[in-house]
């Protein structure tokens, strides 16, 4: 098999090299770059890598120059696509093959998440900066081993929590919120009401696409059997590889949330409640949970929803104007944040006060920095990436650890939280229209969690600690020292 991929891939550099040939002059010059230029290299090109290539394919003053993928469809597919818009590309099937390529400065990950603390060290490590996709991390430890590496070799490593390059936008609601105008927050509430289907059920291990180099796919996860129809994406629901949709989709407004409160480290105190309701399949993650963040300035309570507005509808249920969102709550109003780009305030009676949009290009916005040298350019710096990142962690942890109780204990247990007994009396009538009644289908009642926010370690649990980092699969392992 070996010595098949050696070939397949020599036939494919060699059918690369013919096409850069026949290219105009003109277009073989901007291939080939000026030494000034900044050279790319993509890893994870299925879905989201998508947007990194055409992103940084565009860019001026950028070439890129590599793509990896350990799915050689996906790999060879989107060598295809980029060869016949005259733009050939090396590929690699092992991301380490391509860390060692001397002529890629930059790598831009789109793996799925088990794999991005790693891509960040081991890019640290061998001299290049990145750009990670959200979150930085599959759990809190590697999070911050990331942002170690990233200080002690000095690079440029940007999350990929697009929001942040709102500087039009949301960064000034932000500072308009925090300067006072509407008071003091009482809460900061994001929402992640995004449909989100069964993904079936399998009554054994299901076959490895044979394209699939199955052993770097998985890397620092467990090589466990695939239980589950679909290898690709659907790693998002399952705890080896994932993090649910409080870190897939959710990360984007925890991140937002945390910026509005200006905090910058990681809550002292955590719970969460939900479960994975409305259908019985193979994904491992709640599909419905509701998170307390229990900050001394004021709470992050945190809205994860799959299923729609009701049993006979697809279209998801609103707060304050916002499905996918944050909702800052203060004494004198509120501010909606909707989108990645927008903000809207409200007084007490909901009249519109104030209104802010507009966003700069992420990814312009790293490469000004990997130009520049300048954390501080950064609009994402891997550290604002990793406590957010850190705080969707806890919150599973806490759900992790939980007990199915009925929703009258629940009720009790959350009884001196009012805004999160308010959430989860909510979230109970949305189950409720979903068909889904807790007294038979009972939610998790997650471990209350407390936490060192300067050593990152909660206090007293060892269990919960245990989850904080997992068990490394050599030779994909994150080091202690980085």
């Amino acid at each position: 098999m070996k010595t098949e991929l050696s070939r397949r891939s020599f036939l494919q550099q060699t059918t690369i090299a013919s096409i850069a040939l026949a290219l105009p002059g003109r277009l073989l010059a901007q291939v080939s770059g000026a030494n000034s230029d900044i050279r790319v290299a993509v890893v994870g090109v299925g879905g989201r890598g998508g947007a990194h290539i055409s992103a940084f394919e565009k860019m001026p003053g950028v070439r890129l120059v590599a793509i990896c993928d350990c799915d050689r469809k996906i790999l060879e597919a989107a060598a295809k696509k980029l060869a016949d818009r005259g733009r050939p590309v090396k590929t690699f099937l092992d991301y380490r093959q391509l860390l060692d390529d001397k002529e890629v400065d930059v790598i831009a990950s789109a793996t799925p998440n088990h794999w991005h603390a790693l891509n960040v060290v081991w890019a640290c490590q061998a001299g290049k900066d990145i750009y990670i996709e959200k979150p930085v991390s599959h759990n809190v430890w590697e999070g911050r081993k990331a942002v170690e590496a990233a200080r002690k070799y000095r690079r440029i490593v940007q999350a990929g929590t697009q929001s942040r390059s709102s500087r039009t936008g949301i960064a000034r609601a932000v500072e308009w919120v925090r300067a006072g105008n509407l008071g003091r927050i009482k809460v900061a509430r994001g929402l992640c009401y995004k449909r989100r289907a069964s993904i079936g059920k399998v009554d054994g291990p299901q076959p490895i696409p044979p394209e699939v180099d199955y052993d770097l796919w998985c890397g620092p996860a467990q090589k466990l059997p695939l239980m589950r129809k679909r290898l690709h994406y659907d790693w998002h629901w399952v705890w080896n590889t994932g993090n649910g949709d409080l870190g897939n989709q959710g990360i984007h407004e925890m991140d937002v949330a945390r910026w509005f409160l200006g905090v910058t480290e990681l809550s002292p105190r955590i719970v969460s409640v939900g479960g994975r309701l409305g259908y019985v399949d193979d994904g491992e993650t709640p599909n419905t949970l509701v998170v307390l963040h229990d900050y001394p300035g004021a709470p992050l309570i945190f809205e994860v929803r799959g299923l729609p507005r009701n049993k006979d509808s697809q279209e998801m249920d609103k707060y304050r104007g916002a499905s996918i969102g944050i909702v800052i709550e203060c004494e004198g109003g509120h501010v909606t944040v909707p989108s990645y780009t927008s903000a809207t305030a409200y007084d007490k009676d909901g009249k519109e006060i104030q209104k802010w949009s507009g966003a700069e290009d992420h990814f312009e916005n790293f490469i000004k920095a990997v130009r520049s040298r300048k954390t501080e350019d950064l609009n994402a710096d891997i550290l604002e990436g990793h406590l957010s990142s850190a705080l969707c962690h806890t919150a599973n942890i806490s759900y992790r650890l939980g007990k199915h109780v009925p929703p009258g204990q629940i009720r009790e247990a959350l009884r001196a939280d009012a805004g999160l007994a308010e959430a989860f009396a909510r979230m109970e009538e949305h189950l409720a229209a979903n068909g889904v009644d807790l007294n038979t289908e009972q939610a998790v009642l997650g471990m209350p969690l407390r936490m060192n926010p300067k050593t990152e370690r909660f206090i007293g649990n060892r269990k919960a600690n245990e989850l904080l980092t997992r068990k490394y699969r050599v030779p994909f392992v994150v080091p202690n020292k980085v």
